[in-house]
């Protein structure tokens, strides 16, 4: 579809760290409405995707070209905990966009996850069979699988490890170890047994937007270039700063951390974009290029 001031783009759950991105990148070029649940800037208005009376009602007033679904609970250790709620969520949620889609005929957007895979092999393509060994990544494999069952024209965009939001909002990696740094810690403890593809939500925003353009609907892994440690995305973010001879960093398994983050997490997360790359629609930018421009948000902070 061509994508223009024409346009209605419904955004749901556009309050968390892929929100702004995909926000800036949409209303641009097109009539948004953005949505959620925590009204944490002045251009949202309220929606909580798991109430079909408030989509509908919404949907009604607004009558969208476009569902664009980024609500999601995405903290596994919280899923762990609140199965009933990252099913609800994550899943019947998008249940719900998919059910509006299908009535009013328009195509749907749904944002999954390199998690919904177990980890066994190094690498997994667009084709590979998903085995999520978390709630939360069942809760969105059910998103995904829902969204192919119920919608003839839809996106499933599998976004990697997400960087992205800001200090505000950005609730991954890279801000967990810049927090550490502004609390005056000096030696940093990472894992390097776990292994995966950082995602640029800027980048992934823009790709999203192009891939909608072009009316080719399907499943995609969408993610940078490139895969890494945990360890490795750590040193290249402090490189970044500009903070390797003040700040050291020591390598840990995963169970020096089995406490504080004890969600099953595979070893390998690591996608290929096959069919991006096979259809020359790839949009997404190495990930060092785009975490050193991601890192000047976090340098004025410091």
């Amino acid at each position: 579809m061509k994508l223009s001031k024409k346009t209605k783009v419904m955004i749901l759950g556009c309050g968390g760290m892929l929100g702004e991105a995909v926000y800036n990148r949409f209303n641009n070029v097109c009539r948004v409405l953005a949505t959620d649940i925590d009204l944490n800037e002045p251009w949202l208005s309220y929606l909580d995707v798991r109430q079909w009376s408030q989509l509908q009602k919404t949907s009604l007033k607004f009558k969208p070209n476009l569902l664009i679904n980024l609500a999601a609970l995405t903290s596994l250790e919280y899923c762990e905990n609140n199965p009933d709620d990252a099913y609800l969520t994550n899943g019947f949620g998008q249940e719900n966009v998919c059910l509006l889609a299908k009535k009013i005929n328009i195509p749907v957007v749904f944002i999954s996850t390199a998690g919904i895979f177990d980890g066994q092999k190094e690498f997994y393509n667009d084709f590979d069979t998903p085995n999520p060994l978390s709630i939360y990544g069942k809760s969105k494999h059910y998103g995904e699988f829902i969204t192919r069952q119920m919608c003839d024209k839809f996106f499933v965009f599998r976004a990697g490890w997400m960087m992205g939001g800001g200090v505000k909002k950005d609730k991954k990696f890279i801000n967990k170890i810049f927090r550490q740094i502004k609390n005056g810690n000096k030696k940093l403890y990472v894992v390097n047994d776990k292994l995966g593809t950082p995602t640029y939500t800027v980048d992934f925003a823009n790709s999203m937007f192009k891939l909608i353009e072009s009316d080719f609907f399907g499943l995609y892994n969408m993610v940078c270039p490139g895969s890494a440690s945990r360890y490795e995305v750590a040193v290249e973010f402090i490189k970044c700063l500009g903070l390797e001879k003040k700040i050291k960093i020591e390598i840990v398994d995963s169970d020096f951390f089995k406490k504080e983050y004890f969600a099953p997490r595979p070893h390998f997360e690591k996608l290929v974009n096959l069919k991006l790359i096979t259809m020359n629609m790839m949009f997404m930018r190495d990930w060092k290029d785009c975490l050193a421009e991601y890192s000047k948000v976090f340098l004025k902070e410091l």
